[in-house]
């Protein structure tokens, strides 16, 4: 029941009064859940975005390979020629003979994050592999770094070797055995230091010789001969075969060699064999008048045997964008690199296949001329 007095409802004032606290009762109620839910939202959104960053800083057994820098053989490297010969006359070299490196992250030189190998995988100059395709399991730093420093000396003995035999230029080699392991087709009959006489007749001054006869033996008995201690020593070996079908005598070989003149190759921090090729470049132009680059730049890669022969190398993908970031024009890669080439070759570089040093001789020579380089040899997808 209502009572009214001058035609207003009497309750109604009271009535709305309440009515209207309430409202703002309500209203404050629903501002604290709201601030409560606000509040876990922050925190779980940034407790989320710890875990992200945790995630993406965490370790993965990854190898991240980056274009490093080019290293010009005719020029010089901490104030230091890079080549330098004593012994007989050389003449200073114009232009560009680059060498390519790169850099490893990951495996014994420190772990890789899940970012950094997503970034690099977004990234056309750098690759990313599983670790156990670029280090043998378990290898540390340190063995890494001795391993690379290794490769290094004997790819510069062999550079000089392939050089001077490329100009035709005598020398002394010898091939001598390094180690015999147990349970191997020579163990018993072949020993450290001996040094490799004849196979089968042969002078076995050069490891394709060994891998001739035991190829041409099929698996038959062969005469060996080696220089021990002064005196030659013969003996019959039966090759093993590997896993490959390749007959093997079962020893470690290193090459021995004696030069009419001294080469000093002098480069800090950089390891490996893949230098190799170029470096006979190097030495080519140094120990020969005029510009073999006729002032032009030239990079390339791949290692190097002393007949001139060029191996495969790893990370040529990284090193051909090296190579075009560092000014080259031309770039020589070995033929047996030629399906990581295709598909990968930057802008404005010409990418020349070589099988040996004569080939890289050639095309090097063909570019110093100002000749249409355009016919030499070139990698493709068949």
């Amino acid at each position: 029941m209502t009572i009214t007095q001058g035609g207003q409802p009497g309750s109604e004032p009271a009535a709305g009064q309440t009515r209207g606290r309430r409202t703002l009762l309500s209203k404050s109620r629903s501002g604290r859940q709201r601030d409560k839910r606000s509040s876990a939202m922050l925190v779980s959104g940034l407790l989320a975005l710890a875990l992200g960053i945790t995630a993406l800083s965490l370790p993965v057994p990854y190898v991240v390979e980056s274009p490093g820098p080019t290293f010009n053989t005719l020029g010089n490297d901490n104030g230091q020629p890079v080549i330098s010969v004593t012994g007989r006359e050389s003449f200073p070299a114009q232009g560009n003979l680059d060498l390519t490196t790169v850099y490893v992250d990951g495996g014994p030189n420190g772990p890789v994050t899940v970012f950094e190998a997503f970034s690099a995988w977004l990234d056309g100059a750098k690759g990313v592999y599983p670790e156990e395709l670029i280090f043998p399991t378990g290898v540390t730093k340190e063995q890494s770094q001795q391993e690379s420093a290794v490769a290094m000396t004997t790819s510069q003995e062999n550079a000089v070797a392939s050089a001077l035999r490329e100009l035709g230029i005598a020398f002394e080699q010898k091939m001598q055995i390094a180690g015999v392991p147990e349970g191997s087709a020579s163990a018993g009959k072949l020993q450290e230091n001996d040094v490799l006489v004849s196979v089968n007749g042969k002078p076995a001054t050069a490891l394709s010789v060994v891998q001739a006869e035991l190829a041409a033996g099929n698996g038959a008995p062969v005469e060996v001969v080696v220089d021990r201690d002064g005196s030659n020593v013969a003996t019959s070996i039966t090759p093993a075969r590997t896993e490959a079908g390749r007959f093997i005598l079962g020893v470690l070989l290193q090459y021995e060699f004696k030069f009419p003149f001294d080469v000093k190759i002098s480069l800090e921090k950089v390891g490996g064999p893949s230098a190799g090729m170029m470096f006979a470049l190097g030495i080519v132009d140094t120990v020969t008048p005029g510009d073999l680059t006729g002032g032009k730049h030239i990079a390339g890669t791949g290692t190097i045997t002393p007949d001139g022969a060029v191996g495969p190398i790893g990370g040529i993908s990284q090193k051909m964008h090296g190579a075009r970031s560092g000014g080259a024009t031309l770039f020589l890669a070995p033929a047996a690199n030629c399906e990581d080439v295709v598909g990968h070759i930057p802008d404005g570089l010409q990418v020349v296949r070589v099988e040996n040093l004569a080939d890289a001789r050639k095309a090097v020579e063909l570019a110093a001329s100002g000749a249409d380089t355009s016919g030499l040899p070139v990698c493709s997808s068949n």
